[in-house]
């Protein structure tokens, strides 16, 4: 009865807020003093003011039915489960088994919400503005593919020109000296700089300095900021002058050149915002232009955030070589690169594509590479190096000029002959070029022998001389009379990305999507660690200043957060991320993942322990014994997590929970206890319902002595939980799992765990089902997820409010590679066909779990174990299915695990997959082409739908995936080759790791009414889709006090948002800024950076279980967190080197969906 005169009471209450809400509103409309009593006589512009009105009322009125319709449903269904409760006999809140042996969790006594304002849902519908002309998705499915022998210009096709071409307008030649520098891929970061770039780098001091003519390009800023704290005072003044002149200039100005295809768009704004900061701080820069020619493939999200970095203009290069030539043919290769969601050209940036091979010499002074060869002086005979076509280069001289000169300029004629303007972009260089003096003095003092003399025959129509990108750029600008950034007449608009990538045949490079897969997954962590962190140090920071304790609080940790940000920033590379380094450079990259990660660990403690303790007088911070220990171990950089065992004694242990989360989540933690009998109680003393399990080391071991403890708790955005664990038996709430394992009639012992139930059968099961209050999970019978020899799945996935089941079969595949001379490599996946599928040696040991808060079912494989897990809890966490593999394939031999999902869904070969976790881009599966061709990067979700249900796959790691037939999508786990695939490398991939890959498989139903639109360039997940996300990839974190003498300091739940965010809106980071004169300390500003994220509405969002609601991008910073004042707000470029407008007493701001906005502001 309780229960119930609770869930009636609150549903009233909200009920009659909504309704006086809604009397307001009346009354503001009927009240307006803005209206003229006139006698009914209006104005015309009075009676449009009134429409105007009528129709903000209709709107209003439509959002709070939407809400009185959501709280309803809310409170039927709060009222429901508590008669079921009632009419059960169950203990309060307990969760309790009805009469076919299921668990039913009642639901806590508060409704919740899903109120979204039908004008945030109209962003996803599209339709506004001119679309571009080049979308890139159209200009795949047009184009041949058909790799038609070109001539000298293999892959394209013979240019000519006019003699008179030139004559109305010169021919202005840009040569662009540049060193591209790897931070690790043959070499470690550090042998790179040891051997070779502080080489390049001296020699480009005093080498520019002999000549004001002389320029030079460069873009690591990570090999950069090493040097610099390693050279002279005087070196540095050098330099400065360098920069100031336009002899020297930084591209990009990133951390790294980053991967475009793995990377996570936080990771990619982490690094640039690091070498942006590091540029302005010790240099003065602010980059204009950016400079990716080695990434393998390129994606709008990071034109994207160049742009709102304030670059103008960017060069690209490792594009598909079919769509180079269609580009070069159509005088394309010059654009405006727009996002597909905007409507105003708001993002537009100028992007150059590289029309040829490659970067290095022989690709970029025109067509011939055999002739383009002639002039990279650093092949003269003599050298370590010559060229592959056998005609070596020969110094220029005043007997050979002239010819020499007359052979070059018809290269640059040609080449210009490309492109819409007589501006020509000619880079000269390649990889750990100008490592030595002498490079510098053969390449520029036989050019600028060449260039005085096209400069001095005027007849010749050229203008030729050494620039950096901008001077190219600022000559197009000036040439075509718009201003820097705007769209020069005749020049298109391009959206869409540059995936998939193949610089020659059929090798396309779709391989180093999954490569060293251990390593993506580590990246991911890293990267939640780091985002964590930050927020929670900047938080503490400012409750320390303000209660003037910051003496007391390690402001030292920021250096440890620099430290994590460059190591994050480094793994970026495009040889990193990649998974296409040696495995020695491999190892390094694992080694200073793992420091920072400890490092990150470590910052989290303490900031949580100054957070949740009562009374901060009685902080101390203590680096010999921390108050904390951290959430799980790792034995060295290649091992998995060790989660840390709380040891019960007579003493109670506590543990804080940080939610990195910036809405409350509700979600299962599990914690490793070391006796069955525990109690677990809140932070306010309430004991809590636990679920019990044991602790398995393999399928058929359980650990003695260690217990999984499961306890679902409810934390706040961003903050801070505590429990409290007390040794000794509560047999009411203390619910153990009942386990189920079955040998399939393989002699095998199973240990017995203590305070566990547990059933052991030689065979299979039969067909069983797992259930929660939203889904039915059903599995086939004796492989339970795998069947048979063919490993395929007879699952099903029901929703518990329809009949329909919707067919989802899981299938694990092996791909072989070729017998031909090029096999799969590191970058290349060149299958032998179709996968074939995976065929164990034994039938799996499955193992099924039941438990009231959550049931899984656990398939052991030679390969894999695969474990797919079903909350039972309301809200995001249930809405899901938990898969987790556990991937071993190091006896391979040039095989790749894939999983493939099999369903229903009328796909008709589209499928949708995201571009750094920022964006989805529509797909098409194109027979025309080869297999390997249709996979594309997945760093957090794919997904196919129709017109009745969309089923989307979450992932906690970036994963090469494609859908290869209707219903269908298919992800690589792993990958082992044992050769090189002629790229450079020049090793397989045998480094193989045992890896957990994490998953999260959706599915939605679309709402009434609302089709599938056809042919958009856009698609937007829904905000439940959004969320799942973000709770795969941010868990809570599980901190135990450390054990100590009693009493033990008074805890207290930390909850810094005074109110949650609109649950379109995503905290991005909050991070500290430097200090002006000290690197390693904060200063007490931090830039705040927010994502709106664009969804779709079209999915249906009924009894959901969680909070949600929009705003119509308005946030209120100024009220956002508790217990601070927002003292200072600047609203600034991405990578604050721009404010956007000047300080402001106002704390509102508006962002429009899709949007990335950073903040400079302080707490206190």
């Amino acid at each position: 009865m309780k229960l119930k005169k609770q869930v009636t009471v609150c549903g009233a209450a909200v009920f009659c807020v909504a309704v006086f809400s809604l009397y307001l509103m009346l009354d503001r409309v009927q009240h307006d003093p803005s209206r003229h009593q006139n006698g009914g006589n209006f104005p015309r512009s009075q009676i449009s003011v009134l429409q105007n009105r009528i129709e903000q009322l209709e709107q209003l009125l439509e959002e709070n039915h939407e809400i009185i319709s959501h709280i309803k449903e809310s409170v039927l269904e709060l009222t429901a489960n508590a008669a079921a409760a009632a009419a059960e006999g169950a203990p309060g809140l307990l969760p309790y088994h009805t009469a076919n042996g299921s668990w039913v969790v009642p639901p806590e006594p508060r409704p919740s919400f899903f109120s979204v304002s039908p004008q945030d849902c109209q962003f996803a519908l599209g339709g506004r503005g001119p679309k571009p002309g080049l979308q890139m998705q159209a200009v795949a499915e047009e184009l041949p593919f058909d790799n038609v022998d070109g001539g000298v210009w293999k892959q394209g096709f013979d240019i000519s020109y006019g003699p008179h071409d030139w004559d109305a307008e010169d021919l202005q030649v840009f040569v662009v000296p540049h060193s591209h520098n790897d931070p690790g891929w043959i070499k470690t970061f550090d042998k790179y700089y040891a051997e070779q770039t502080q080489h390049i780098l001296n020699s480009m001091v005093t080498k520019l300095q002999e000549d004001p003519r002389r320029r030079f390009l460069w873009a690591e800023v990570s090999f950069f900021a090493k040097w610099w704290d390693n050279i002279s005072a005087q070196k540095k003044a050098a330099v400065r002058r360098l920069v100031g002149s336009g002899q020297l200039e930084i591209a990009t100005g990133g951390w790294v050149m980053p991967d475009e295809a793995n990377s996570h768009y936080f990771a990619l704004i982490d690094q640039l915002i690091e070498g942006h900061q590091w540029l302005e701080k010790n240099l003065g820069v602010t980059p204009r232009s950016g400079w990716a020619v080695d990434p393998f493939g390129h994606s709008p999200t990071m034109a994207y955030l160049l742009r709102r970095a304030n670059l103008t203009s960017m060069l690209i290069q490792r594009v598909h070589y079919a769509i180079k030539k269609h580009f070069a043919a159509t005088h394309s290769l010059e654009f405006m690169w727009r996002q597909s969601w905007d409507a105003d050209s708001s993002t537009d940036i100028l992007c150059h594509m590289m029309p040829f091979y490659s970067y290095d010499v022989p690709h970029t002074c025109g067509p011939d590479p055999k002739i383009c060869c002639q002039f990279d002086f650093k092949r003269l005979p003599g050298g370590r190096i010559n060229c592959p076509w056998k005609v070596p280069p020969r110094a220029i001289t005043e007997a050979n000029v002239a010819e020499r000169a007359a052979l070059l300029l018809d290269q640059y004629r040609k080449k210009s002959r490309l492109f819409r303007t007589n501006v020509l972009l000619v880079p000269l260089g390649d990889d750990f070029r100008y490592d030595k003096p002498q490079e510098w003095d053969a390449q520029f003092l036989n050019y600028q022998r060449l260039f005085d003399f096209l400069n001095g025959q005027p007849d010749l129509h050229v203008q030729a001389q050494f620039g950096t990108l901008s001077d190219y750029f600022d000559a197009l600008y000036k040439r075509t009379r718009v201003e820097p950034g705007a769209q020069p007449p005749g020049f298109p608009v391009l959206s869409g990305d540059f995936f998939s990538y193949a610089d020659r045949e059929d090798h396309y490079w779709t391989g180093y999507y999954t490569s060293r897969p251990f390593y993506k997954s580590l990246d991911r962590v890293l990267e939640a660690h780091l985002r964590g962190a930050e927020i929670l140090y900047s938080l503490a920071a400012a409750h320390a200043r303000r209660s003037g304790l910051a003496s007391q609080y390690p402001l030292s940790n920021f250096a440890l957060l620099t430290e994590a940000r460059r190591t994050l920033g480094l793994f970026q590379h495009h040889d990193a991320i990649t998974g296409t380094a040696k495995e020695a450079v491999v190892v390094d990259y694992g080694v200073r993942l793992l420091r920072s990660l400890v490092s990150l660990k470590q910052v989290i403690v303490n900031a949580a322990h100054y957070l949740v303790l009562g009374d901060k007088e009685a902080y101390r911070f203590d680096p010999e014994a921390p108050f904390l220990q951290t959430d799980d171990t790792r034995l060295n950089h290649d091992a998995l997590p060790e989660p840390t065992l709380i040891q019960l004694d007579a003493s109670p242990r506590y543990v804080v929970l940080f939610n990195p989360l910036d809405q409350e989540r509700l979600s299962v933690v599990t914690l490793l206890v070391s006796s069955p009998r525990v109690r677990v109680l809140s932070d306010e003393g309430q004991p809590l319902a636990v679920q019990l399990s044991p602790h398995w080391r393999s399928a058929t071991d359980v650990v003695p002595e260690v217990y999984q403890v499961s306890v679902p708790v409810r934390l706040p955005a961003l903050g801070l939980g505590v429990l409290q664990l007390q040794a000794g038996l509560d047999a009411h709430r203390t619910l153990p799992s009942s386990v189920r394992v079955y040998l399939q009639g393989r002699k095998l012992a199973v240990s017995r765990p203590e305070a566990c139930p547990l059933r052991v059968s030689d065979s299979g099961p039969g067909d069983f089902a797992l259930s929660n209050r939203y889904l039915q999970a059903r599995f086939s019978g004796p492989s339970g997820l795998l069947k048979g020899q063919g490993c395929v799945s007879r699952q099903s996935v029901r929703r518990a409010d329809e009949e329909r089941e919707q067919r989802v079969d899981m299938q694990f595949l092996v791909y072989g590679t070729r017998t031909s001379k090029d096999k799969s490599g590191a970058y290349l996946f060149l299958p032998d066909g179709e996968a074939q599928p995976y065929v164990p040696k034994e039938p799996p040991v499955l193992r099924v779990t039941e438990g009231p808060f959550f049931s899984e079912v656990a398939a052991f494989y030679e390969h894999v174990h695969q474990v797919v897990r079903l909350y039972n809890l309301p809200g995001v966490e249930g809405l899901s299915l938990d898969v987790s593999s556990l991937v071993d394939i190091r006896d391979y031999v040039n095989k790749e695990l894939a999983l493939r999902i099999q369903t229903d869904i009328d796909s008709q070969g589209a499928f949708f997959t995201d571009l750094n976790g920022f964006q989805v881009q529509p797909r098409r599966y194109l027979r025309k082409l080869p297999l390997q061709a249709n996979f594309y990067p997945m760093p957090v979700m794919a997904y196919i739908q129709d017109a009745r249900d969309r089923l989307t796959l979450h992932t906690a790691q970036a994963l090469g995936v494609s859908s290869l037939g209707d219903g269908q999508l298919e992800v690589i786990l792993d990958r082992r080759l044992m050769q090189d695939d002629n790229r450079g490398l020049g090793q397989g991939l045998k480094d193989n790791k045992r890896t957990r890959n994490r998953f999260r498989l959706l599915l939605e139903r679309r709402a009434l009414g609302s089709g599938v639109p056809d042919g958009r360039s856009t698609s937007y997940p829904s905000l439940l889709s959004h969320l799942t996300s973000v709770y795969l990839n941010a868990p809570v974190l599980a901190l135990p006090v450390a054990t100590r003498q009693p009493p033990a300091p008074r805890l207290r739940p930390f909850q810094p948002l005074a109110s949650s965010l609109p649950c379109d809106f995503h905290l991005l980071n909050l991070r500290t800024l430097q200090a002006e004169d000290e690197p390693s300390l904060p200063s007490a500003e931090a830039a705040l950076i927010l994502h709106r994220k664009g969804f779709d509405c079209s999915l249906e969002a009924k009894n959901l279980g969680f909070n949600c609601t929009t705003s119509q991008g308005k946030v209120a910073l100024g009220s956002l967190f508790h217990g601070l004042d927002v003292g200072f707000l600047q609203p600034t470029s991405l990578t604050l080197l721009y404010p956007l407008a000047a300080p402001s007493n106002s704390t509102d701001v508006s962002l429009e969906p899709m949007e990335v906005a950073t903040f400079r502001l302080r707490l206190g």
